[in-house]
């Protein structure tokens, strides 16, 4: 099914989806796909589209997705336009989806509705989670270990981004208990600007390592390290963004969320899914999660650091080193 990298927004009656060229057969599998902001942009939104190109290539399946701003009665519409056509699966890509979703989905109990970054589990609603705080704890121990000062930036402060912080500063915490941290939330998951003025603020007040969890946002950040020269120092999430700051990146955490969709939208086109709970993938799902150094940093993790950082790592899937409270 061909479509365009970009799609309008449309959430009446009637909704014009991007990828849907004609009505589809009655048995073909469907699968549709709500985003926060644009595909075209590398990040959160960008992973979610590249699994649904997964689908469709792996699985044979008919496609569709829309770009959505933060709306949540366009969220309900979408969702409530994708099922009343027939999907047999709709992901809505971010924690906010989950209201939405939860309103819809009595009334489609033949489509399955994934929600990313979220811990729902109620009838045909499951949540499809990353356990981000597992390698933010990485990060966290590599800033104690390595940084003088850390500053978080994220978009909304939603269930997901807080978790993740959680885990920053329990790693951080377990090396130096002192060890100062500052968050702020700057309101949007698309305003790269206001991410950066957050992160030139920390800079200016001593933080020599920022870290963002904001979506496309979040590059803000990555520009606010490159231009404070290679004192300071990032981290690459969700997406690898090292290009942006060669010198400034210390390490990237990649989210091959396609390869656990495709694995979930399997087994549900197949008939063998059978969900018990929420969804999580973590360090243990190592097709799925990805932690790597850049060796080409100014300040490149030594190695005893590394060192440190794999036998936690070890802890946390064992189950021995619990990232954030239950």
């Amino acid at each position: 099914m061909k479509f365009s990298r970009r799609t309008c927004l449309a959430a009446l009656a009637g909704l014009t989806m991007a990828g849907a060229t004609g009505p589809a057969l009655a048995d073909d599998f469907k699968m549709g796909l709500l985003v926060p902001g644009s595909v075209a942009e590398e990040g959160w939104n960008r992973i979610a589209y590249d699994a649904l190109l997964r689908v469709e290539k792996e699985l044979g399946a008919d496609i569709s997705y829309v770009e959505l701003h933060e709306n949540p009665s366009a969220f309900e519409n979408a969702f409530r336009n994708y099922a009343s056509q027939g999907y047999d699966v709709v992901l809505g890509h971010g924690f906010q989806f989950q209201d939405a979703a939860l309103t819809v989905a009595a009334d489609f109990p033949d489509t399955t509705f994934l929600i990313s970054s979220s811990h729902v589990f109620d009838g045909n609603v499951i949540g499809l989670n990353t356990d981000s705080s597992e390698p933010f704890y990485l990060m966290g121990v590599i800033a104690a270990m390595t940084g003088k000062s850390a500053g978080l930036v994220g978009g909304l402060e939603i269930p997901p981004i807080k978790q993740s912080f959680e885990g920053f500063i329990n790693g951080a915490r377990s090396v130096d208990p002192n060890f100062p941290i500052s968050q702020v939330y700057v309101g949007s998951f698309t305003d790269s600007t206001a991410a950066k003025e957050a992160a030139v603020g920390m800079i200016a007040r001593g933080a020599n390592i920022v870290v963002p969890n904001a979506n496309a946002a979040g590059l803000g950040v990555v520009q606010a390290a490159r231009e404070a020269g290679p004192d300071v120092q990032t981290f690459s999430v969700y997406s690898d963004y090292t290009e942006a700051a060669p010198e400034n990146t210390l390490g990237v955490y990649v989210a091959d969320y396609g390869q656990g969709i495709v694995r979930i939208v399997s087994q549900i086109k197949d008939g063998s899914f059978e969900a018990a709970g929420n969804i999580v993938f973590g360090l243990k799902d190592t097709d799925v999660m990805m932690f790597s150094y850049n060796d080409h940093s100014a300040r490149s993790v030594p190695d005893d650091v590394r060192r440190k950082v794999e036998e936690v790592k070890n802890g946390i899937i064992a189950g021995e080193i619990a990232t954030r409270a239950d």
